[in-house]
């Protein structure tokens, strides 16, 4: 028992910020992040065990139909970036919770019931068409800063939006940005997390059930 515990001395006194063998951070500098927005207290963190997750809602399958099951360019529109999860994280500290942005859930309500990132709200895909059979549009957009003018929309005081669905063959939150930005959305105010729902359990983080 001494010798582990001179060991964890002397292994933290050479490297202070080493991450041990039983603890899975976010970053070498970032263990972990909580947050709280609209209200509600939030965490995320890795090394939480999904296997059980992911065999109950992503059990491994053969590839999907293509079309519609395409793999996505990771590139929607110029001006669009790409992030991963840290970037995704990096979005929630500097636009959620300043006020400025929304981390955005594209998928249809039953998979968002089923988990998805902490603090992430639920847009589906598609409340962003601008058609005469989408009564959500106008109050969307209004929500989300956008001003109705004579001629169409004014977005230059519209939030910052990361979109995710479900990973690389999910054409939800790619079908929403380029209606977003063909609507004259900004596209530098746009971010898209191509890896999704996939990837972020499959890297151990904290999936948040919705009430």
């Amino acid at each position: 028992m001494r010798l582990v515990v001179l060991f964890h001395f002397v292994f933290m006194a050479i490297w202070p910020n080493a991450v041990l063998a039983d603890e899975v951070w976010i970053t070498e500098d970032l263990p972990e992040l909580s947050f709280e927005v609209r209200g509600k207290s939030y965490l995320i963190k890795r090394g939480n065990d999904n296997s059980e997750y992911i065999a109950k809602v992503y059990p491994p399958k053969a590839p999907r139909a293509c079309p519609p099951h395409c793999l996505q360019p990771m590139i929607q529109y110029d001006g669009v970036i790409p992030v991963g999860e840290v970037g995704l994280v990096t979005f929630i500290e500097d636009y959620v919770l300043t006020g400025d942005g929304y981390l955005v859930d594209t998928r249809v309500g039953n998979w968002f019931k089923a988990g998805t990132i902490p603090g992430a709200i639920n847009l589906p895909f598609n409340m962003f068409a601008d058609t005469p059979t989408n009564p959500f549009y106008e109050p969307l957009m209004t929500q989300l800063g956008g001003k109705k003018t004579g001629e169409g929309w004014d977005f230059s005081d519209a939030k910052y939006l990361l979109l995710f669905c479900n990973g690389a063959d999910c054409g939800q939150s790619p079908r929403a940005i380029r209606n977003l930005v063909d609507g004259g959305y900004d596209p530098e105010k746009l971010m898209y997390y191509r890896g999704g729902m996939k990837d972020w359990v499959r890297y151990g983080f904290s999936i948040q059930m919705p009430e």
